[in-house]
């Protein structure tokens, strides 16, 4: 696993024209031992779980004071920035005109380096709380990858970090009425998606380089979710989780082979999987909604022998948690802010937040940030005794969860890309 910095780029670039394995979203065995990153290069950061180790991050800030700069964003859309060295890429749709584009803006300043038209389409049928720009970009440094929905067709597409188009395919068709939202996943030299849908799911793993598949697994069930998988290397093994289509299961992410599968507890799903000692963590879902706990050691069906703990209040549906010191954070879409012992599933605290939540959560520096509907932002000193140490208001209706880099959180709004604090560090 690389990071690299700026000055590193052209290292970078070098490794991948030699065909040398560069991975955003590494294996890991949660938090001892976590690779260090200023970048939060897709989904969820650099761990895929929401999860930063920097220091010093602002905890006080409004619309107008600690804001390093703010960036007007055209159209709409409920990506979460990717963010590498002095550049951010983010998707929007520009519904009028039916475009679905990729953006380049500096990271110094908020100002638009390119701008790229991904492609043009009807709108598809969507949930009203969903958009037609949901799914976050990812980036290695030298390369970024997005998602968009061309009719009934998938379509994933590879820029180099200057806008020139590298390669497009499409795995396969997605249905469902709800619309679009799988962000990509770079796993070594791979890109990897998660189609549940309302027909013949599939787990896909496509070239980097190329965009060629390396391989496809099919999914069962035939039910629509939205789960991005996170990657894990626990239990002795390599293991890419994550819950929909009524279950919950883990794959080897270099050939797609099912390593053990639960099947349930409900129909569909959206939040990823984390973990901590020994423990995955799922949230869900729709039509009933769980918490649960689950041993990371199994293999085949392990349905009746893994599950450690199971309880069906304050669950998140849409809201990824977050696994952070030794200890389970999820908020529910409702706004009620649990914490909860990994191994017993004791609930150490519940407390009420926002109205509303559709973003995910983060946490670096020993704090959690939830970000609700509203553009409100509660932190929280992260332990097992509910502490609030701030409530920041953007004023700003939000869907994106913040992102994290050199010291500073990146806050998408309906309108407008907020760079909150000011940056420490060089490029």
């Amino acid at each position: 696993m690389l990071y690299l910095d700026v000055p590193c780029i052209r290292c970078f670039i070098a490794l991948v024209a030699l065909g040398l394995p560069i991975s955003v979203h590494s294996a890991h065995g949660g938090e001892p031992g976590m690779t260090a990153s200023v970048d939060w290069p897709a989904w969820r950061g650099p761990r895929g779980d929401g999860v930063s180790e920097e220091t010093d991050l602002p905890i006080h800030w409004s619309s107008t004071d600690n804001v390093g700069w703010k960036a007007a964003i055209p159209g709409r859309g409920y990506s979460s920035p990717a963010i590498f060295g002095d550049r951010i890429f983010l998707t929007t749709c520009l519904e009028s005109e039916q475009k679905r584009v990729l953006l380049c803006l500096s990271r110094l300043d908020g100002h638009l380096l390119w701008q790229r038209e991904v492609l043009s389409a009807a709108l598809e049928k969507k949930h009203q709380r969903n958009g037609y720009a949901t799914a976050t970009p990812a980036t290695d440094g030298a390369h970024v990858y997005v998602a968009f929905l061309q009719g009934v067709d998938v379509q994933v597409v590879c820029y180099d970090v200057d806008g020139k188009e590298i390669w497009r395919h499409s795995p396969g068709e997605f249905h469902s009425v709800h619309g679009y939202a799988m962000s990509p996943v770079l796993w070594h030299d791979l890109v990897i998606l998660n189609c549940d849908q309302d027909a013949q799911g599939y787990l896909v793993g496509m070239d980097q380089q190329t965009g060629q598949e390396r391989w496809r697994t099919d999914r069962p069930n035939h039910t629509r979710s939205y789960c991005v998988p996170t990657v894990f290397d626990t239990a002795g093994r390599t293991q890419m989780v994550l819950s929909g289509s009524k279950c919950v299961a883990s794959y080897d992410p270099a050939t797609g082979k099912q390593l053990w599968i639960i099947n349930g507890p409900t129909d569909q799903y959206v939040a990823s999987l984390v973990w901590s000692d020994g423990v995955f963590f799922l949230t869900a879902g729709f039509p009933t909604y769980h918490l649960m706990g689950i041993r990371d050691d199994g293999s085949g069906d392990i349905t009746k022998t893994h599950i450690l703990w199971h309880d069906t209040k304050r669950a998140s549906y849409v809201p990824s948690p977050i696994a952070y010191d030794h200890l389970f954070y999820v908020v529910s879409d409702l706004g009620w802010a649990t914490c909860i012992e990994p191994k017993t599933g004791q609930k150490l605290w519940s407390e009420k937040l926002g109205r509303y939540h559709s973003p995910s959560p983060v946490a670096a520096d020993g704090y959690l940030y939830f970000l609700d509907d509203d553009g409100e932002i509660f932190v929280l000193k992260a332990g097992p005794t509910f502490d609030l140490v701030g409530k920041n208001v953007m004023g700003e209706e939000c869907r994106a969860s913040p992102a994290i880099s050199r010291g500073q959180i990146f806050i998408r709004t309906f309108t407008t890309l907020y760079c909150i604090g000011a940056a420490k560090g060089g490029h």
